[in-house]
């Protein structure tokens, strides 16, 4: 037996030591489209202590390049491992290469690298580059990205026009983009509220927008109440357009 499958066997056998059946299935139920035999039903805080261990014990070379993984819970795996990295290069460069092979939502966003902050300029650019991928999880996780380190101290209003310009047929690129904008919401009320007012998002965006807002305890209640008059019901959006909405 290689090297190579003793580090990646290593590994399996770590993440199946931490099997449980019954959470696998509720796992299976939450991540449409993955079969059943691709979770073995760890639970999330138990992966983060695994890869913790396997980063301190920096064994974990060959695992990251065997892509694609065989099981669900590798690839979360893999997700948290990335998140841990100090080398801001190097962790680029692998989510590079690991984002196409993401194909679940929960995988796209256990993925939070904490170099991101020290490099917001950097992380800028690749995060519009992300963003536009035809890609699902590559244009989730650069706007999860841009909503993570761009709504607070950094925030530009221009950034608003990314997520707003974006039409998708993709369900989950859907429900990114009104989290995104439901949060912006939150924290930039008065940069963020025109884009609901001047109706420039796709109609289903825009309910769930607002629905999603609507549910937050950051938005008054006088907030709510105005959000939810301008629920639409029959009428479709009009195309965006950035002079309507930018200052």
């Amino acid at each position: 037996m290689s090297g190579e499958t003793k580090e990646i066997m290593s590994i399996q056998e770590r993440l199946f030591q931490l099997e449980d059946k019954k959470y696998a299935d509720f796992q299976a139920k939450l991540t449409p489209g993955i079969e059943r035999d691709r979770f073995i039903g760890c639970r999330v805080p138990e992966v983060r202590k695994l890869a913790k261990a396997i980063y301190k014990e920096n064994d974990y070379g060959y695992f990251l390049k065997e892509l694609p993984h065989k099981y669900y819970d590798e690839d979360m795996l893999h997700g948290v491992l990335l998140s841990q990295f100090k080398d801001y290069d190097k962790c680029i460069e692998e989510i590079d290469t690991f984002l196409p092979y993401v194909d679940n939502w929960a995988v796209c966003d256990i993925m939070a690298p904490v170099i991101f902050k020290k490099h917001k300029k950097e992380l800028l650019e690749k995060i519009y580059e992300w963003s536009v991928s035809e890609h699902t999880y590559t244009c989730r996780f650069g706007l999860e990205m841009l909503m993570t380190h761009f709504l607070d101290e950094d925030f530009q209003s221009e950034y608003l026009e990314l997520p707003a310009k974006i039409v998708s047929e993709e369900y989950y690129v859907n429900m990114m983009i009104a989290w995104f904008l439901a949060t912006a919401l939150a924290k930039q009320w008065g940069s963020t509220i025109p884009y609901i007012e001047k109706n420039v998002l796709p109609k289903w965006v825009h309910n769930k927008t607002i629905q999603k807002a609507v549910e937050s305890y950051r938005i008054t209640e006088e907030q709510k109440v105005y959000l939810k008059s301008m629920r639409i019901k029959k009428e479709t959006s009009t195309l965006f357009r950035s002079e309507d909405v930018t200052q």
